[in-house]
């Protein structure tokens, strides 16, 4: 790993995380960290681990679906320290009521899917999947 004064540089913290180096500084612009990444005397960003366990927060909450004014939303009431822990825990908690709702409409979806996949496998394995769900002919004048 390469060190920018004692910490990471921007390539790592892609490499740490997956997301891709105009992602982070899309993350910066939006001020979705927690705090103002320092820059060497170059110009290059330092970041500490810290950040990254933090990116990798923010990436989760982003694939499952929260939306980026909400991670902002997120991240302010974290950098604002210590008084507002209610207010995040209700913001988590709503996202996790969206999550497991999403959750059970895709495992519907999902037994849906299944039933049709062992009717079919049933089917082609015993020859009569011929005309299975077949457009109707339409009738002629």
């Amino acid at each position: 790993m390469s060190r920018n004064t004692d910490g990471l540089s921007i390539g790592d913290v892609a490499r740490a995380t997956g997301l891709g180096v105009h992602a982070l500084r899309f993350f910066e612009r939006e001020e979705l960290f927690l705090r103002p990444i320092p820059r060497t005397a170059g110009g290059q960003r330092v970041y500490e681990p810290a950040d990254v366990e933090w990116l990798l927060l923010c990436n989760r909450l982003r694939e499952s679906g929260m939306p980026i004014a909400t991670v902002k939303r997120f991240a302010q009431l974290v950098r604002s320290g210590p008084g507002n822990e209610a207010e995040r825990l209700a913001l988590l908690e709503e996202h996790e009521r969206t999550v497991r709702d999403r959750l059970a409409d895709l495992t519907a979806s999902l037994e849906i899917i299944h039933d049709k996949v062992l009717t079919y496998r049933r089917h082609v394995e015993n020859g009569t999947a011929a005309g299975l769900w077949s457009p109707a002919s339409s009738p002629q004048p």
